[in-house]
């Protein structure tokens, strides 16, 4: 599984699946971002979009290229040998009341089970969204605060979901055109040090930490 970050929560992942030209690859995208961030919109051509909620930042379908099957709800769907759900979730931390919801989804490819957070604004999780994520190897998570969680929230949701990998997004990086929080907050408040920054990060399950959570900090 190959694994990349464009900044914000938008990510590439590739997976072994039916994939198209019959060589096995599956790649999905999950909340492409136009121009108007400040950051370079890159060229991703997948077989599977998708959009955790319809704001500009997020929702750049034309970035996209390959016709990709689009999920946007809430929901479970098997696409090309990859099992997907999505399960709905709050913006903010009032019920939806002030940002309305977004659609957290996991990921079942290559024996291992990913989850992204979308723009979670949700202090903890739920009882009941805590069972439908169940258990996690992949966990993405945003860190900036802003209309997220914050480093603080982030670590407690860390703690309910006791992911085998975290790899933080939606947080201060060059030219981003909006203001969030650094990621050394997030790495203090988790108390780590010296982690490097990749390119991409290429896993399978094997791979997988055995006891304690690892933080994986990813080069957008």
């Amino acid at each position: 599984m190959n694994i990349v970050w464009y900044g914000q929560s938008f990510f590439e992942i590739g997976v072994r699946g039916n994939g198209a030209n019959g060589n096995g690859e599956v790649k999905i995208a999950i909340d492409p971002f136009d121009e108007n961030l400040g950051l370079k919109v890159p060229k991703v051509e997948a077989q599977i979009l998708l959009i955790t909620h319809q704001h500009p930042d997020y929702f750049n379908i034309k970035a996209v290229q390959g016709d990709p099957f689009i999920i946007e709800t809430p929901g479970e769907y098997e696409i090309k040998g990859v099992f997907l759900k999505g399960i709905p979730a709050f913006h903010d931390g009032k019920n939806g009341s002030e940002r309305g919801g977004v659609v957290v989804y996991t990921i079942e490819a290559e024996g291992m089970r990913l989850c992204h957070l979308s723009d979670l604004g949700q202090k903890e999780l739920t009882p009941e969204q805590i069972e439908e994520i169940g258990d996690i190897d992949i966990l993405f998570i945003p860190v900036g605060g802003g209309p997220t969680i914050d480093a603080k929230d982030a670590s407690e949701i860390i703690s309910q979901i006791e992911p085998k990998l975290v790899i933080p997004m939606h947080y201060q990086v060059p030219n981003l055109k909006i203001g969030l929080d650094g990621l050394d907050k997030f790495l203090k408040v988790m108390g780590v040090e010296g982690t490097e920054k990749q390119k991409k990060l290429k896993v399978s399950s094997k791979d997988l930490p055995k006891e304690e959570t690892q933080i994986v900090i990813l080069e957008p």
